[in-house]
């Protein structure tokens, strides 16, 4: 892909971004079930942020193709860059020592609630950009590097935030953290204007919001892969719950946790890395399901291994089978999908994504309070493999899906 330098500078700026966002959200993680010693801090901490990344989806779509990507991008990177700058002042040695438990707790709450505000505009806009920057031709390979890119910042983020939290300080990870915002709003800065690609820029935002939902709707391809993803995740989501499992069941410090929290990111470079040079050419549908009951499978032995590195390996196995799916449903929303409508359906991606993903934290933290925390993800992982199972009956489109 040397031939275009502005997807190096994008690639660039995404990984700095998601690096430093992992970061932060491990920090938090792990600061938050110290502080209060509490799984359910876990569920609350997803809540926080899925409520306005959901609530705000549609329009951020909408929005987002009626506007310059980059300006757009940029806007949502220095906004969290603030959002982070408020989250180092609220866990900082001075803060916690001369405030109540609870008031930090609301503090951490709100500002992570901001950032899913932000979190609703710059994900699907990192999405949509990308087929401004490449040929269609060259729009998998490109597909595939920012998926890389993603998962190597998603393998290192949680790495390096555990080990400086354990040999320094949460404050001292957040110092770092702002850093790398910083560089990659730098770096995004630099790319040049892209142009609008709306058909109707006079379009009315409701009506515009509709012909994004009306078209993932009426597109099953679509419609089916992002369904399977959502509520695998959302029933799946051990990772969820690893400040607990870290702490509790393997008795690991934060570094632990860090690499717990790296090694679903590590299987899926593996695997992206081989898929780089050797595409999917067939049957790329029936993968999707058994990489998706295969996740589902992991997530039934993590729940039930009491050994630090059988559980690494499992979710490492685990993060194998996401980078397979996670490649195919993303060429899939890239070659199905008219290019003034990407940012519109990277919404409809984005709020599937968010409502798996933070919901699923929400849901994993009810489930853990109510059930125990060993017994939710057991529980989680056989409601994927049901997912799998009727989406094989009821989704045959997605089931035959070559490309």
């Amino acid at each position: 892909m040397n031939q275009y330098p502005l997807l190096r500078a994008f690639l660039s700026a995404r990984f700095l971004f998601i690096f430093a966002m992992q970061m932060v959200n491990t920090g938090i993680a792990w600061f938050l079930y110290e502080l209060t010693n509490d799984v359910l801090s876990q569920g609350w901490l997803g809540l926080s942020e899925v409520i306005p990344a959901i609530s705000l989806a549609l329009y951020a779509g909408h929005v987002i193709d009626k506007s310059n990507k980059r300006n757009m991008l940029l806007r949502g990177m220095l906004l969290y860059l603030c959002a982070s700058i408020g989250l180092a002042v609220v866990t900082s040695q001075w803060v916690t020592a001369n405030s109540s438990v609870r008031l930090v707790e609301m503090c951490i709450y709100l500002l992570i609630f901001f950032t899913g505000v932000f979190r609703a505009f710059t994900g699907p806009t990192f999405h949509s950009i990308i087929a401004q920057l490449v040929d269609k031709n060259d729009l998998p390979k490109a597909v595939t590097l920012s998926s890389t890119a993603w998962q190597l910042a998603a393998v290192l983020g949680p790495v390096i935030a555990g080990f400086i939290i354990a040999q320094a300080s949460i404050s001292v990870m957040f110092i770092l953290a702002i850093l790398l915002l910083c560089v990659a709003s730098f770096l995004t800065s630099r790319l040049p204007h892209l142009p609008v690609q709306h058909s109707n820029l006079q379009q009315r935002t409701w009506e515009s919001v509709k012909d994004g939902l009306r078209y993932v709707w009426r597109t099953k391809e679509v419609l089916s892969a992002l369904s399977i993803d959502m509520f695998a995740v959302l029933f799946g989501g051990a990772v969820a719950m690893l400040p607990v499992f870290a702490k509790d069941i393997l008795h690991v410090d934060a570094t632990g946790m860090g690499f717990l929290k790296s090694a679903q990111g590590i299987g899926t470079v593996l695997v992206l890395f081989i898929m780089a040079r050797k595409p999917l050419r067939s049957q790329q549908g029936k993968l999707l399901h058994y990489c998706v009951a295969g996740f589902g499978l992991c997530m039934i032995a993590f729940a039930l291994s009491t050994h630090f590195w059988i559980s690494f390996f499992v979710l490492l196995l685990s993060g194998v089978f996401d980078g397979i799916s996670v490649v195919i449903r993303s060429t899939v929303l890239q070659l199905f999908v008219p290019d003034g409508m990407r940012g519109r359906v990277s919404s409809v991606n984005s709020m599937f994504i968010n409502s798996s993903n933070e919901l699923g934290q929400f849901e994993s933290g009810v489930m853990a309070k109510l059930m125990g925390t060993v017994p939710s993800v057991i529980f989680g992982g056989c409601m994927t493999l049901l997912v799998v199972a009727i989406s094989w009956i009821k989704a045959p489109k997605l089931r035959k899906l070559e490309y």
